[in-house]
């Protein structure tokens, strides 16, 4: 019986968070209002809540109510998406504001690019937005000859990838490495958070059909407003880890 209420309890909030009548940024209604109403013990409010939690549509803290928090955004890390493509099929506007376009010496960079330090490389920051919110910065570096073709266009018009991938450098292989870093300066004042706010990095490299690194970028998103998802083949032998697909 108590499953079976708070699964009621569940679903009828998530209704209201569906509707709009419970809004991100709002207060969900306290463990002893939800009781009064559900006529039922704290327990049951507590497994809704939880529930709620678990699937992302609130967020709980020690000493005030639950809040409704907007729903992030799946990003598929397995797969090679661009992210123009990848706003449109998630029904939003993509943006972009290019903050740097040039032409450098390779450097630090170029070990990841497979090139000499002295090599010229073409490295881009820009900003992308999600119906006109900051989301994501990227930091993206190619191989001369890959990057050179960015100056023929509008970059905060374009799908990189997708203009590459037109003329003759399309993605045949890539690696992405996840972890979280803290907000430097930059990011900060471009994604408007605090500096040192925890946000997701995505290193890509990037190889074309010789399987020849020409790209080497570094992607920071908001981790309030996208997620990573990997999907995976199965069990592996030992019965304990998941293999990629895609690798």
């Amino acid at each position: 019986m108590a499953e079976a209420v708070y699964t009621q309890i569940a679903d009828d909030l998530r209704d209201q968070i569906a509707a709009g009548a419970l809004r991100p940024g709002d207060d969900v209604p306290t463990e002893a209002e939800l009781a009064e109403r559900w006529h039922t013990s704290r327990g049951p409010i507590r497994n809704a809540l939880a529930a709620l939690r678990a699937e992302g549509l609130i967020e709980t803290s020690r000493g005030r109510p639950a809040r409704v928090v907007a729903r992030k955004a799946n990003q598929a890390v397995d797969v090679s998406v661009p992210f123009t493509r990848w706003a449109r099929d998630l029904g939003v506007a993509p943006g972009a504001q290019t903050q740097e376009l040039s032409l450098r010496r390779a450097g630090e960079m170029a070990p990841a690019l497979d090139v000499r330090p002295d090599d010229t490389i073409v490295s881009v920051v820009r900003l992308r937005l999600l119906d006109g919110r900051p989301t994501m910065l990227e930091r993206l570096n190619y191989t001369e000859a890959a990057g050179r073709k960015l100056f023929d266009v509008d970059l905060d018009e374009v799908s990189i990838t997708e203009h590459l991938s037109s003329v003759g450098h399309p993605i045949v292989s890539l690696q992405h490495v996840i972890d979280a870093v803290a907000a430097d300066e930059q990011d900060a004042a471009l994604l408007r958070v605090a500096r040192g706010t925890p946000i997701l990095r995505l290193n890509r490299t990037s190889r074309d059909a010789d399987g020849r690194i020409f790209e080497a970028s570094e992607d920071r998103y908001l981790s309030e407003v996208v997620r990573f998802t990997v999907a995976a083949s199965g069990i592996s032998t030992d019965g304990h880890y998941m293999r990629a697909v895609g690798g």
